[in-house]
């Protein structure tokens, strides 16, 4: 259906004409900055409006309330508080790093900078840097526009004197696009521009002579490689990584100036965390003693004078936000109108042409109305030369101006001003200082026509204005640019204490941690029903591998375990092992250890100790178990060579085997060390008792019941074969074998 004057169009059209319209504005008109000024239409306004309330540098403060009204009211119809959001952040130093606001009262902190007060409570005006901005609006500097409704002239850009673009830099999100522009020194950038003044063709590389980095408003350290700011520079695109000052103080550590936007107690929250996980055993105690004389002070007390500071600022500059990254996109608005990612030199050598292109227009301006004044004054010195002429001409005549024009030759300018002027103007000191005047302005014309007849005098001008500007407003560089080693975090097991503790594993599954190596495991009290099962010795900074019934292992620190005064924990709260599987053992180690993995069916293989670990709660699989066998429990082998695996069998058959001749593993069955029928092992009539390793020199002990046999020597050799054999039977009356032992 058809209706007369209702424009029909394709729903696909339509919405995508309306989303780039939607996109175009927020990139142009929102969320980038202009090369120009360096500002967001929003923080433009913002300028303009306190400019046009008379809030200079000089006046009084004024409610910011006011001239948020005035933004929203007059140029910039959108939402209060994120108009005072943009105020505020160009108000804060920590922020910004040559603010453009002045605020009285509460602006926030460098530890929240959302915390400031409500517009209502604050008051502004703008600071002496944002002359640099306005200095030069009312003078034909830039182009203007109307308004949102039309009332009014707003202009679309500010006539900037230095390069705010990458003095305060700025970040933005758009559509599709975003900025992230750090901020420079002022010094650094202004000789960088002389330079590119005096030869055109300065390269990236002689810039980056002037422009070291970029210069956040902290002290904290910049510890990007030089090479890497500049491939950031080259690009336009790059990350940048800042780490947080400190020293030392009578043992203590004092953290003295924190990365750009980071907070004091969200650092001093993330060191918490972590000795309340006790991952920093070597920090004692940690406060903040910021105030008015020192911003920023953060102390860290080490638990001793042992403690390698320098290693423990590693692992926190890792580990928390002591050192951070930050993107760097100079993604902005050109003198074209386009977004682009540029780089510095290409940004400099357009803000440039800006600025050449803001002073000409300032001075054709000055001309122009030198021009027209040195006209006036001419037809003004016409008339006193003729003075009793023109007051007759005008008493006489009811309409006195085209008779002057005609008679004197004046334009109707001149002849306007004879007609406004003044009788008390017309005393013999006034042609006086006509004269004066008019040989003032003669000068200045003549001045500003060489200005504008003449680029090498253009330049001059431009480069002295930047210089003076610098003097004015520049000031040291605040973020040194320093190279650092790479931070590091500790590994967990070098940060923890090293005390002996013994781990023990009862057979329902709870486990926990005594200290020292002299307890007995077995009387410590267990749940009822509950009994010892198996317990290893090792450091409390060590690791623990877990091994289940169905050959798989599970990791854990042994730090971590609750105190053997209580009962432990259950280990099925910590890892997830398959159904019906049981936690049968347990081992502690370093990594490269080995050890000897075996299932009661005879089959084994050597397996690292790091080759067990897993950082999964399901866990690794391992030693694969055949159906219907058990796991044995691990046993370290402290030297392969010269080592034996000594395995008896439930009716009576020892064998001892080189370790050598196994093999070593990841995971697997392994082969087989000792053979044992196959019916035999089907019925469980006969399967691996125990196995022990046995190293050169050692002896083995073979217990039956309360009675044992030594044997050494020439009695062990009786006993040794190769892999996969039968073994020999013990003697009669020592078949019956209870256990294993090495001494």
């Amino acid at each position: 259906m058809n209706y007369e004057g209702v424009e029909q169009l394709p729903l696909q059209t339509y919405a995508e004409k309306a989303y780039l319209d939607y996109s175009m504005y927020v990139i142009l008109d929102r969320a980038l900055p202009h090369i120009g000024d360096g500002l967001k239409p929003v923080q433009r306004r913002i300028v303009y409006a306190m400019s046009e309330l008379g809030l200079s540098a000089a006046s009084k403060h004024k409610k910011s309330a006011r001239t948020v009204g005035d933004v929203l009211g007059k140029f910039h119809p959108h939402g209060d508080s994120a108009c005072y959001e943009a105020m505020v952040l160009m108000a804060q130093s920590f922020s910004y790093r040559y603010t453009l606001v002045d605020g009285q009262g509460n602006w926030g902190s460098q530890d929240d900078p959302k915390s400031f007060a409500a517009m209502r409570y604050t008051e502004s005006r703008l600071t002496p840097y944002a002359k640099v901005m306005l200095a030069e609006l009312g003078q034909g500097t830039v182009d203007w526009m109307p308004n949102f409704d039309g009332t009014l002239q707003e202009p679309t850009l500010l006539p900037a004197r230095l390069p705010n673009i990458i003095l305060n830099g700025g970040m933005g999100i758009a559509v599709g696009m975003a900025t992230d522009i750090p901020p420079h020194n002022m010094r650094e950038v202004v000789k960088a521009c002389l330079a590119l003044l005096d030869k055109p063709s300065t390269t990236l590389e002689e810039i980056c002579k002037h422009i070291q980095g970029p210069d956040y408003p902290t002290e904290a350290e910049i510890v990007t490689p030089r090479a890497d700011i500049r491939a950031m520079y080259e690009k336009g695109t790059g990350s940048l990584k800042m780490r947080a000052k400190w020293d030392r103080d009578d043992g203590d550590v004092i953290i003295t100036a924190l990365p750009y936007q980071v907070s004091g107690s969200k650092i001093l929250d993330q060191i918490a965390q972590q000795m309340r996980a006790k991952k920093l055993p070597m920090v004692e105690d940690l406060r903040d003693e910021s105030d008015h004389e020192y911003p920023t002070r953060l102390v860290i007390t080490p638990r001793s004078n042992r403690v390698d500071v320098e290693q423990l600022m590693s692992h926190l500059f890792a580990s928390t936000d002591l050192e951070r990254s930050y993107r760097v996109n100079l993604n902005m608005i050109g003198t074209d109108g386009r977004p682009r990612v540029k780089n510095l030199q290409t940004i400099l050598t357009e803000w440039l042409a800006f600025r050449r292109q803001t002073v000409t227009r300032r001075l054709e301006w000055r001309l122009e109305k030198v021009l027209s004044r040195l006209h006036v004054l001419e037809g003004l010195l016409i008339a006193f030369l003729n003075i009793d002429e023109v007051i007759e001409i005008i008493r006489n005549n009811d309409e006195p101006k085209p008779i002057l024009m005609k008679r004197f030759s004046l334009s109707d300018i001149q002849a306007e001003a004879i007609l406004e002027l003044k009788l008390r103007h017309l005393a013999r000191l006034e042609e006086m200082k006509i004269r004066g005047e008019q040989e003032d302005l003669a000068a200045e014309r003549d001045h500003l026509q060489a200005l504008l007849n003449s680029p090498k005098k253009l330049t001059k001008l431009i480069k002295d204005e930047l210089k003076a500007d610098a003097e004015k407003y520049g000031d040291d560089r605040r973020s040194p640019i320093v190279q650092r080693d790479a931070a590091q975090i500790l590994d967990e097991t070098a940060i923890l204490p090293s005390e002996p503790v013994t781990v023990v594993l009862s057979k329902m599954g709870w486990i926990r941690a005594a200290k020292g190596h002299e307890i007995d495991p077995s009387s410590l009290n267990y749940k009822q029903g509950d009994a010892f099962q198996v317990s290893a010795r090792g450091r409390s900074n060590q690791p623990i591998i877990l091994l289940d019934s169905t050959g798989r292992t599970y990791s854990l620190m042994a730090h971590t375990l609750p105190s053997a005064r209580g009962q432990g924990e259950p280990v099925s709260g910590r890892f997830s092992a398959p159904a019906n599987a049981k936690y049968r053992s347990l081992i502690m180690g370093k990594n490269e250890e080995k050890f000897l993995m075996a299932s009661d069916f005879g089959y084994g293989f050597i397996c690292k100790f790091q080759d067990m670990q897993s950082r999964t709660k399901t866990g690794k699989a391992t030693l694969t178990v055949p159906k219907g066998s058990k796991i044995m429990q691990p046993q370290l082998i402290e030297e392969l060579d010269k080592s034996y695996v000594a395995a008896v069998t439930s009716e009576g058959y020892l064998l001892l085997v080189a370790l050598s001749e196994l093999p070593q593993l990841g995971k697997g069955k392994g082969n087989k060390i000792i053979n044992i029928p196959a019916a035999k092992l089907k019925s469980g009539d006969e399967t691996l008792l125990d196995i022990v390793v046995v190293h050169s020199g050692q002896q083995l002990v073979i217990h039956v019941g309360k009675k044992f046999k030594t044997m050494q020597g020439a009695d062990l050799e009786a006993y040794m074969g190769e892999r996969g054999r039968r073994g020999k039977l013990l003697p009669q009356g020592y078949r019956n074998v209870s256990f294993l032992e090495v001494r």
